[in-house]
Parts: structure tokens; sequence; C-alpha cells
């Protein structure tokens, strides 16, 4: 398979995967297509570790270099000082309708020392889920998207949440999907030419929507999305056998994207990321 094949295998799994889990994509999917529009992914959101992760390797390079062969180049750099993240967001170099990247890392030596410690040796021993580079498909990629690490500790997810409800949710998840974001602008929907027609009709369907939109109208990025939806996740208990419980894994994000000036002045459509909103955006994962 060539490198595009296997993107788009790979995308199209993460996708499926991803709907079968957050069932307020698939419905998305369904309105959107009864109504003869179309849908087109601005982005998927990663989430990751600055430490070291025993095989795999640390941080946004963890992710980096699947996506890198594969036609993907690192664009903007995005810092989250009081959260304690560093992001980029990718971008594919040759075809636009690839949805673009966003991948985060957690910079785990600036948290307590506590905390730090309770991730760190949490994630100390992962192996790398990544099979050899000669044998990529999209099929054989597609499971690198899981968690990597042994099930954490039950006992440290409540004070690491209190620290960074980012960590909590990265421990439980480890690189699995963090979320999708349906392209606005592509959806081709004639009832709902915007943002506002969109969350309106998915509110009106029963989907649990975010309270308000980021971005002001006609800014050059607005985006909404619903609530989180809960999962059960695996932890490993006191006594050391494994246990259960349920935390918050994903929503599906909105976005509109607007036009700002281009080479010569042409206007071009707005491809980066607003830190303020992304700041936001992350919080739609929390819990208490």
């Amino acid at each position: 398979m060539n490198s595009d094949a296997i993107l788009a295998k790979l995308l199209d799994t993460l996708w499926s995967q991803y709907k079968k889990r957050v069932s307020y994509a698939d419905k998305y999917q369904q309105m959107v297509e009864a109504r003869g529009g179309k849908v087109l992914n601005d982005h998927i959101a990663f989430r990751t570790f600055n430490c070291p992760t025993g095989r795999q390797p640390a941080g946004v390079e963890a992710m980096a270099r699947i996506f890198l062969p594969l036609g993907y180049e690192r664009k903007d750099t995005y810092l989250f000082e009081d959260k304690k993240l560093t992001a980029w967001h990718y971008e594919h170099k040759t075809n636009p309708d690839n949805p673009k990247l966003f991948i985060s890392q957690l910079e785990v030596d600036q948290l307590a020392p506590g905390a730090a410690q309770m991730i760190r040796d949490a994630v100390k021993d992962a192996p790398d889920l990544m099979p050899k580079h000669s044998d990529w498909s999209g099929e054989n990629l597609a499971p690198f998207f899981a968690r990597p690490w042994m099930p954490p500790k039950r006992a440290i997810i409540a004070p690491v949440n209190k620290e960074s409800q980012y960590a909590a949710w990265t421990l439980l998840n480890g690189n699995a999907v963090n979320h999708f974001t349906a392209y606005i602008n592509h959806q081709n929907v004639k009832e709902w030419p915007d943002l506002e027609a969109t969350v309106n009709a998915l509110r009106a369907a029963g989907l649990p929507m975010k309270d308000e939109l980021e971005g002001e109208r006609g800014s050059k990025l607005r985006q909404s999305s619903t609530q989180a939806i809960d999962a059960e996740v695996e932890v490993t208990e006191d006594n050391g056998q494994p246990g259960k419980m349920v935390w918050s894994y994903a929503y599906y994000e909105l976005a509109e994207r607007g036009k700002v000036p281009g080479p010569g002045g042409k206007p071009m459509t707005f491809q980066g990321f607003l830190g303020a909103q992304a700041t936001n955006l992350f919080e739609m994962t929390k819990r208490a």
C-alpha cells in the first residue's frame, strides 16, 4: 500500500471506531447525510505526556512519527501555560480534505512533584504499539491508538485529576483519539448554513451541546461541541486486581472557518487554531 492508501484506511478506521464510542458523531453524520450533505472532518485531536513513556517516544513525537511519513507537515505552535501544555497542528501537504491534526503534550515536569511522579510511574514501562514501518497498513496502525501502558491505579486518578484533568484523561485513555471535529464549511446542508443553525438542529435532536459558542460571528474560527460522553475504563484496584470505573471519554466538536488575508492580500480560509478557544474546549472532558 502507498502512503495515501495507508492514511485513508487509518483515518476511516479511527473515524469508525470513534463513532462507535461517541454516538453523537454518528448521529451528526446520519442527520447531515439524510439532508444530502457531506461529512468532512476539520481536525483530529490527540493528547500525550512529555515524559519517559517506556518504549514509546515521549510527547508529540509519539504521534508525529506516524503522520509525517503519511504526508503531514508541522505548522503552528500553541502554548497553554496555565494548563502546562504545548501543542502543534499539522496539515496534509497535498490533500486539504484530509483532517488537520491537533497534537498536544502535557509538560509533566511542570506539575506538582507528587502528581508528576504518579504519572511517570504509571507510564514508565509502556510498550510501543507501533508496527515496523515496512509492515504499515491502515489496519495494523489503528491498534496504536489505544492506551499502551497498564491500567493506572484507581487510587491515583483523583489526585492526578485535581492537578490536571488532561493528565487523568490521558492516563485512562492513552493514545486514543480525543475528538474529531466536523468542518461546518463543507457540510453543504441548506437548512444549516452556519455554526448556529447546526448547533440548534443538533440540540433540537436531543444531543447535549456546549452552552456557548466559541468565537464571534464573522471571525476567523468559530467552534462548539457536544458534551463529552462517559465510558467505562480499566483501572488497577488497590489489591492489584483489574477493575473498571466510569470517566469522560470524548465529545464531537464543530468548527466553522472564516477568511483571512493571504498572499497578495487575496482572502484565504484560516487554517490555524486560537489558544483561548482551545483552552475552553480542553475543559469539555473535565470531571470533578
